[in-house]
C-alpha cells in the first residue's frame, strides 16, 4: 500500500497556493523527485516506472530530459562486468 508523504517547500508571496495546485505543476514535482531518487540509486529504473505510472519507455524519454544517465557505471565496475 503506497504511503503519502508531504514536502513543505517554500515560495514567494507573490506565487499563490493555487498556482502551485495545478494538475501539471504537481506531476512535475513528483517526477523531479522520483528521477532524483533515481539519479541517487535510492531506487530502481523499474521502481520509478511504476511510481510515476508510466512504462520503461517513457521513463527513459525523462531520464534523457532530466540528464539522468540510462546507466551509470564507474570504470572499475564496467572493467568487471566485461571480463565475465
Amino acid at each position: 500500500m503506497p504511503r503519502k508523504f508531504v514536502l513543505e517547500l517554500e515560495f514567494p508571496e507573490d506565487v499563490s497556493e493555487k498556482d502551485l495546485e495545478d494538475v501539471e505543476i504537481k506531476k512535475k514535482s513528483k517526477e523531479v523527485v522520483v528521477l532524483e531518487l533515481l539519479r541517487k540509486k535510492k531506487i530502481s529504473q523499474g521502481k520509478a516506472a511504476e511510481i510515476l505510472g508510466i512504462t520503461r519507455d517513457e521513463l527513459f524519454d525523462l531520464m534523457a530530459k532530466y540528464d539522468v544517465p540510462l546507466f551509470d557505471v564507474d570504470k572499475e565496475e564496467l572493467k568487471r562486468e566485461l571480463k565475465q
